[in-house]
């Protein structure tokens, strides 16, 4: 879902920009003085990340992991959040603390999408590497070759290799 745009212009603002959401619009604050390229090259930054970070908000990580966890027998995390810095991977795990990482991209993806990804992390709890034992484990999710190929596609350049060894997940 895409949501209307409003460019708020302020005499106040020397250099700061910034996007909220407010009652279903995005407004993007931008000082006076910017120019049209300069605001339409911030909308298109802004707007995007905004949308996900909101679309993410209703995604419960926390119960969703739990549920995995539960379903697919595998270790709890104790903390699982979206990180916005990942532009390279889909999820990432922490095997020291048990904390993962999802990257809030999977919130415009397909539940099982993100599901596949979740259980991924949640593997590398009982194995680091990507083994083939690792792979065996991940695998017990349903959709995990559908999902894969998902993602290689999202990926764009990347191969089927790739996703298998953690690269880009």
């Amino acid at each position: 879902m895409t949501y209307p745009v409003e460019i708020v212009r302020s005499t106040r603002r020397r250099k700061t920009v910034q996007a909220i959401m407010d009652d279903g619009v995005i407004r993007v604050h931008v000082p006076a003085t910017m120019t049209g390229a300069e605001v339409d090259r911030y909308v298109a930054d802004l707007v995007p990340r905004l949308e996900r970070r909101f679309r993410s908000e209703h995604i419960d990580l926390t119960q969703r992991a739990a549920d995995l966890s539960r379903r697919f027998d595998l270790p709890r995390s104790p903390s699982v959040v979206w990180a916005d810095n990942q532009r390279q991977r889909w999820g990432s795990c922490t095997v020291a603390t048990g904390e993962i990482r999802i990257s809030r991209r999977l919130a415009d993806y397909p539940p099982w999408v993100l599901d596949y990804v979740v259980v991924h992390e949640l593997a590398h709890l009982v194995i680091a590497d990507h083994s083939p034992a690792f792979h065996s484990l991940v695998d017990q999710y349903p959709r995990a070759e559908r999902a894969r190929g998902y993602l290689m596609a999202k990926a764009g350049d990347e191969d089927y290799d790739d996703l298998r060894s953690g690269s880009a997940g």
